[in-house]
């Protein structure tokens, strides 16, 4: 800084201004300043930084190295919301989930020395334990506790199960199976309740869910017993993986999408466009999720003693995968 400082021909005090955006100098000074960092090729010593200040700008997240879609897509929309805010994240995923696993997650966690800690592991097992215990910081939980409690964000599951069922009974199905998520996950949990909710309110009795483990392997084993069953003329699949596999053993059974089976699924993956059929699937707006998370952790940080954010909505995307029932 002191090199782009003799450069610019200006004070240490005036080039720090510049790079940290605080008003007060002219715009051709800054014009100048940012000259003599391009040429120079000036980059902030974050490190230097922390140590000068006595906010670390960090956020610790705990998450699940799964790969599974819908956590992906809610780090990576926290990232771009906590990078727009200033802040960084310090990322660190759960090994096993046991209390075990789950404590020596939220030690590493704490070593980055984070303002905030966001969860975004909806699995009981860690919510309960993160939302038991108190770390000192503000704690928000994502995709998990969807009650709308203090310092938690999430998906309207509930709702976009409704919307999925619905669709289906609408087409005139008078039976929607239900390819469910592992047991002990929250928006499988919900996705669950969303469904029997919307058939018990058209007074209609829920077959026994079928049930995955969210991935397109699970979704074929079981869509094997499905396409095997004559009754099923459509299924609501927790997750847009597990109808991938659904689609893939009807297929290879001899049973036509949409024609003898309808199938929905949830996420809305960027490939569900492309499935085979192309797949109805019910829209998560991630990104949107991101910004509300992020917003708890800054309102939170604010001082505001129980910051709440209402669930983000849910849309149903209507392709090919889905049809009346054959007369």
């Amino acid at each position: 800084m002191a090199d782009v400082a003799a450069e610019a021909g200006v004070s240490h005090q005036t080039v720090s201004r510049v790079v940290n955006g605080l008003p007060g100098v002219r715009p051709e000074t800054a014009e100048r300043i940012h000259d003599a960092i391009a040429l120079l090729g000036y980059r902030r010593n974050l490190a230097a930084r922390l140590l000068a200040s006595t906010h670390s700008r960090t956020i610790g997240v705990l998450t699940w190295g799964s790969g599974l879609v819908g956590p992906a897509q809610v780090l990576l929309a926290l990232e771009t919301a906590a990078l727009a805010a200033g802040y960084r994240l310090g990322v660190v995923a759960i090994s096993e989930m046991t209390p075990e696993g789950v404590g020596a997650a939220m030690d590493q966690v704490l070593g980055h020395a984070p303002e905030a800690v966001v969860v975004i592991v909806p699995h009981e097992t860690v919510l309960r334990i993160a939302q038991e215990i108190d770390l000192g910081i503000p704690t928000v939980v994502v995709e998990g506790d969807l009650s709308r409690t203090p310092l938690t964000a999430g998906v309207d599951n509930v709702e976009g199960a409704r919307l999925a069922t619905a669709h289906l009974l609408d087409l005139g199905h008078r039976r929607v199976d239900h390819l469910a998520g592992p047991l002990g996950w929250a928006e499988a949990t919900a996705r669950e309740e969303g469904w029997r909710a919307e058939l018990a309110s058209r007074d209609l009795v829920p077959e026994t869910p079928w049930r995955g483990d969210w991935s397109a392997a699970s979704g074929y084993a079981e869509g094997q017993a499905i396409a095997a069953d004559p009754g099923v003329t459509a299924v609501f699949a927790a997750n847009d993986q597990m109808a991938l596999g659904l689609l893939a053993a009807l297929r290879d059974a001899g049973r036509r999408v949409p024609e003898d089976v309808s199938v929905v699924g949830v996420d809305d993956l960027p490939e569900s466009a492309y499935f085979t059929p192309p797949l109805t699937s019910v829209r998560q707006d991630f990104a949107e999720l991101g910004r509300r998370a992020m917003d708890l952790v800054e309102r939170a940080l604010r001082g505001e003693p129980s910051p709440t954010a209402d669930l983000v909505g849910s849309a149903l995307v209507e392709r090919a995968s889905t049809a009346p029932p054959r007369a």
